[in-house]
């Protein structure tokens, strides 16, 4: 199986307050004093937002202070300031504070107060907003709230779905939550790498960059040999000596093939084992029926996938539509597996699809979301077999614009299984005995139609990032062969076109009939992103526009001047790190990236839960027979949409940091050797270096740099030396060495080899000024260089 990218564009120990009914859920707090109709004070509005996060979007800021007419737009720009100045940020549909949860969030119980109360974290949080914080889990009695019902009952090591509440003892936890569901029971174990030692008994190596070593007793190494991938449970911390732990079970060798993907799928704890009730139902599916379908058997429909693809759930046609009224104009047809004839609401394969919320692709393995029977047979459209699926036919004028679409589900039978490199051979005059046949009735009218959607997507100006995206290729023993860049082809691009048309109907169609969905949401930069992009692009002579509407074709007007000049990659990363992460919600704020109002994945079923939702809403909405969306499904989206919103998150970590490993591990026998790199990310601690070959980064720490005190300056995103003027900018291209590789924990440090260039004079001003703002740290000498990167 493999995925191909369809559309490119995140203890005190003190006891918390109790938690009981809300509006009723909230625990009580100090009043505020609210003057209804009056425009609220900057401190009054953070302190309502901290106080009721569940109330923090503008409507309901609105609703409760009592805000009408023009008071509600001077709320408005109120709320912008906050932004621009950082002391907001939005997250789906709601205004946080900057490093504060969300109302609704999936923790991780991690561990138990002196009170025995349980403890959770958020369970993915992002690097660079330091330690995750603590949430107080308050279990409910087991009748229920209001007595109705049975209460979810979580455990240490299991993962949560929450709702989330500010506490009211300050001196504890920042957060109390209440359990909404149990997504995942797990253990509380760590991992780690069991290395024997003499006389019984051993040592566990961390996985983890900022893990510890922990010993082993004899008793407790559980049958695990020297170089076994282990998970344990810390037996005993003393406040002398390495803390000691006890062996629970033996993963593999940590020198086997695919041992180091399994370090991310058990850290991370995404389930890769199908239950048998869940392979049962799977190998008991039989193929679908006529029943409510349409008969395109005779359509020419073909898949255009990677070479390697195992499953494939969309083909594609095209032809000239030949409506008097739309000279000129293209009819496209996408279709898409119907996985919803397959995996019913409530079903083990249903349930289990929802824990995973999509499948994880590693360069050694695929942790799929549906069992094989489901995912590579039944439900993938294979070259001359009858299969089930929804399909979308588009009509296009000939400027690029949908003037139509309808949507069938249907029975099809692909004519062709062809690879994106033959494809585009074909089309380049290189065509083979498969593709010679297919060139003028099929291949010929697909480029035609592409072409007329390019114009209409050039119109929209779409975010247009170049990031290329590097592939790993590894040796049957699963150590890394080689690193490389593949092309990006027309028939990449004319897929991605017609896979996000498809979304924008699958979107349409649903508002149409006011059947709620998932939809696939992206914000634009906050106003504070805005403001350090603005102050950096302005030290290259590019100006960023002030305000909040600011719109996809911006960025690329700045992309645009820095194409072809020194700073080209520098400003691309910029930009990707001024955007928002897309996310998944029933509530629609468009898609920024994309420079679309409405959108919803439809196109990607066999590998994403969002794409089976919006299936069954169609089946649903539509009339289309079985497999339709439940009431109880609709009820639960807001829950949905933030499991699988953080399950992305943690598939794309798990993914990362797996590709750090495997190269951390293809360059540990080459330290001490120089590397060409680029510096990739600017610190107060240093400098991260990326080297484009390898597709690897490391860590410099600043106190390694050399003799001089270098001073950060966040607005050049530079390390600049006080003494010499001299330093290192965001993009530069360097030479290092390789100082360390640690191949468990995917980190890799160096050492500088390249001189420092002459900062821009606006740099060297500020240093003879002598100034000491904050953003602008002296370097350490005697620091310890941190073991790796972030």
């Amino acid at each position: 199986m493999s995925r191909t990218p369809r559309d490119r564009t995140d203890l005190t120990g003190k006891r918390p307050g109790k938690i009981g009914r809300a509006g009723k859920d909230a625990p009580a707090v100090e009043p505020l004093n609210i003057v209804h109709g009056a425009l609220p004070s900057r401190e009054v509005i953070l302190r309502f937002i901290a106080d009721h996060p569940q109330k923090a979007s503008k409507r309901e800021l609105a609703k409760a202070f009592g805000l009408k007419g023009d008071s509600r737009v001077e709320l408005k720009h109120l709320l912008q300031e906050l932004e621009q100045e950082g002391m907001l940020q939005k997250s789906r549909k709601s205004l946080i504070r900057p490093g504060a949860l969300p109302p609704v969030t999936v923790l991780d119980i991690t561990t138990r107060d002196k009170d025995g109360d349980l403890i959770g974290r958020p369970a993915e949080w992002p690097e660079d907003q330091g330690v995750a914080p603590a949430v107080a889990i308050r279990q409910q009695s087991p009748a229920g709230r209001q007595g109705k019902g049975k209460a979810p009952v979580a455990g240490l090591g299991d993962r949560i779905l929450a709702k989330i509440f500010p506490a009211v003892d300050r001196g504890g936890p920042a957060y109390t939550a209440r359990i909404i569901k149990v997504i995942d029971r797990r253990r509380g174990a760590a991992m780690g790498v069991f290395r024997t030692a003499p006389g019984g008994g051993g040592r566990l190596l961390p996985i983890e960059r900022r893990g510890e070593e922990m010993v082993i007793d004899p008793d407790f190494t559980g049958g695990a040999a020297d170089g076994d991938l282990v998970e344990i449970e810390v037996a005993r911390l003393g406040r002398f000596g390495l803390p000691r732990a006890k062996v629970l079970s033996v993963v593999g060798s940590v020198g086997s093939e695919k041992a180091i993907s399994m370090i991310a799928i058990h850290a991370h704890g995404i389930p890769h084992v199908f239950p048998p009730a869940v392979m049962a139902e799977a190998e008991a599916a039989k193929p679908a029926t006529m029943s409510h379908r349409e008969d395109w058997r005779d359509v020419p429909l073909i898949t255009i996938d990677p070479a390697d693809a195992k499953d494939h759930d969309d083909a594609v046609y095209a032809e000239l539509d030949p409506s008097p009224d739309n000279p000129g104009g293209v009819i496209v047809t996408v279709a898409i597996a119907d996985v919803s004839w397959y995996v019913r609401p409530n079903s083990p394969l249903d349930r289990e699809a929802l824990k995973r919320g999509n499948s994880v692709y590693f360069p050694d393995r695929v942790v799929p979301m549906l069992p094989e029977r489901i995912s590579n047979d039944l439900c993938s459209l294979k070259e001359g077999l009858d299969r089930p699926a929804l399909a979308v036919r588009m009509s296009f004028s000939s400027e690029g614009r949908k003037i139509g679409h309808t949507f069938h589900r249907i029975m099809m039978k692909s004519a062709a299984k062809l690879s994106y490199q033959q494809a585009q051979a074909a089309i380049d005059g290189n065509a083979d005995d498969k593709t010679g046949p297919m060139l003028e009735p099929i291949l010929k009218p697909l480029w035609h139609a592409y072409a007329v959607m390019k114009r209409g997507r050039d119109r929209r100006q779409p975010l247009e990032l170049d990031m290329p995206e590097r592939k790993i290729l590894l040796k049957p023993d699963g150590t890394v062969d080689r690193v490389f860049v593949p092309p990006r082809l027309d028939a990449h691009k004319l897929i991605e076109e017609m896979m996000i048309q498809a979304n924008v109907a699958a979107a349409e169609t649903l508002e149409k009939k006011r059947q709620v969905l998932v939809y696939r949401i992206h914000d634009g930069p906050t106003l504070a992103k805005q403001e350090v992009l603005r102050e950096f692009l302005a030290t290259l002579g590019i100006s960023l526009a002030k305000g909040g509407n600011v719109r996809a074709n911006s960025f690329n007007g700045i992309l645009a001047k820095a194409e072809g000049t020194a700073h080209q990659t520098m400003v691309n990363e910029m930009v990707l790190r001024s955007q928002s992460q897309a996310i998944y919600s029933p509530e629609n704020i468009g898609h920024f990236g994309l420079n679309l109002m409405k959108y919803a994945h439809f196109t990607s079923p066999i590998r994403r839960y969002a794409d089976l939702i919006v299936h069954r809403a169609l089946v649903g909405s539509l009339g289309f027979g079985e497999g339709g969306i439940t009431p109880d499904e609709e009820a639960a989206l807001d829950d949905i949409a933030a499991e699988i919103s953080t399950f992305e998150r943690r598939a794309m970590a798990a993914e990362r940091e797996t590709i750090d490993r495997l190269i951390a591990h293809h360059l540990s026998t080459r330290v001490g050797e120089e590397f060409a790199g680029r510096v990739s990310g600017v610190t107060k601690s240093g400098l991260f270096i990326a080297l484009p070959d390898y597709g690897a980064d490391g860590f410099i720490p600043i106190s390694t740099l050399g003799s001089d005190y270098f001073i950060y300056d966040e607005a050049h995103q530079a390390l600049s030396g006080e003494r010499t003027g001299l330093g290192y900018r965001l993009g530069d291209s360097v030479t290092v060495k390789l100082a360390e590789a640690i191949p468990l924990a995917g980190a890799l440090r160096f050492e500088m080899l390249s001189e420092g260039r002459e900062m821009p004079t606006a740099v060297r001003s500020f240093h003879k000024a002598g100034r000491r703002d904050k953003g602008q740290v002296r370097k350490k000498p005697g620091t310890r260089p941190p073991r790796g990167r972030r």
